[in-house]
């Protein structure tokens, strides 16, 4: 079983791309599952195979600790990691080949609480990755593609598990915006020089610096264009995983 975390800033698509990937796996022959780990999520638009609402109500959470919505989502998600037992099992009973794995909306809730890598960690068998998705129509203003870099670097920090980068929502920009955009992860001097041009003299200073802490690391390298729209890039985006899965070998 190979397992893809999708991760990703609220609102930059994971659900939808969630969605996507899944038909287009099963069209492809695919034994593909997908697991929603958002127990707060009101509308997916995909029915999940796995779902933590089945196991975690935020509103009984409200209720029993006495929580506003935003804190109960803090408990909530720190009641998945004693969870995870019973959500494991529920995948070892759906079998897949792949397990898609849509997380919170709020990223902090999942990567950067101590249940994050718990869930990581025991959720499943075999090769592991994260899909960090960068928001196209969001990203392609140069303080906001920085802050995304740091962002997949601190999630990479937080859970310690191969990533592949994904620009979502490609359809709502122009091809040279998109361009653009994997030039500046290609070569991150493209984005410094951005940043100069577009950003107030401490804002570039601080995060020039910032970017070649992250560019040391070789971190985000292939920013894949996709679109959930169109199933633009699920075929690079899947070639991308199945090099860390099995070498270039599909799932099995």
């Amino acid at each position: 079983m190979f397992t893809l975390f999708i991760v990703g800033m609220a609102g930059s698509g994971k659900s939808l791309l969630t969605h996507s990937l899944k038909e287009w796996l099963k069209l492809k022959g695919q034994n593909v599952a997908a697991l929603n780990l958002d127990p707060g999520a009101a509308l997916l638009p995909y029915a999940p195979d796995i779902d933590v609402r089945d196991l975690i109500d935020v509103e009984r959470v409200m209720r029993n600790y006495q929580l506003g919505p935003n804190g109960a989502l803090v408990m909530a998600a720190d009641l998945i990691a004693d969870s995870v037992e019973e959500l494991r099992e529920s995948v070892e009973e759906a079998a897949p080949d792949v397990l898609l794995v849509d997380t919170p909306g709020q990223i902090e809730l999942f990567a950067f609480r101590e249940s994050g890598p718990c869930i990581t960690r025991d959720i499943s068998e075999g090769p592991k990755a994260v899909v960090y998705l960068f928001d196209a129509p969001f990203s392609k203003r140069p303080f906001n593609f920085a802050s995304n870099t740091f962002m997949a670097a601190a999630v990479y920090t937080g859970l310690l598990q191969p990533q592949i980068y994904a620009l979502t929502k490609s359809d709502l920009v122009s091809e040279d915006e998109i361009n653009l955009m994997v030039s500046w992860s290609e070569d991150p001097s493209l984005l410094e020089e951005a940043l100069e041009s577009h950003s107030g003299a401490s804002q570039s200073l601080i995060c020039r610096e910032l970017i070649k802490g992250v560019e040391q690391t070789s971190l985000v390298q292939e920013l894949i264009p996709t679109s959930a729209k169109t199933n633009l890039g699920l075929v690079e985006l899947y070639a991308a995983a199945t090099r860390i899965s099995a070498g270039g070998e599909e799932p099995t």
